[in-house]
């Protein structure tokens, strides 16, 4: 699994954790909770911000990430071929 796929995997994670602490505050009619889980979504939603900010950051920084699986397999098979032209 590439690192690329590893971070939009987090991210989708806390995307959907976000979505559901917003569902429960609407959906609670308890004032005491409704505000807990207005504060949880929005740190929630700076964590979400800080991820996507280092997904695009590794993507910038490392072109490699941004791969996906089978590309990744053909670059690695590239160098190993390359590795033995020069060997010979």
């Amino acid at each position: 699994m590439t690192v690329q796929t590893q971070m939009q995997q987090a991210i989708a994670a806390a995307q959907s954790v976000q979505s559901s602490l917003t569902q429960f505050s609407l959906e609670t009619e308890n004032q005491k909770a409704k505000q807990m889980f207005e504060q949880l979504a929005e740190q929630q939603k700076n964590i979400l911000t800080l991820l996507e900010g280092r997904y695009a950051q590794v993507l910038n920084e490392e072109p490699q990430f941004s791969q996906s699986e089978p590309n990744q397999g053909e670059a690695n098979q590239n160098q190993a071929q390359n590795k033995n032209q020069q060997s010979n």
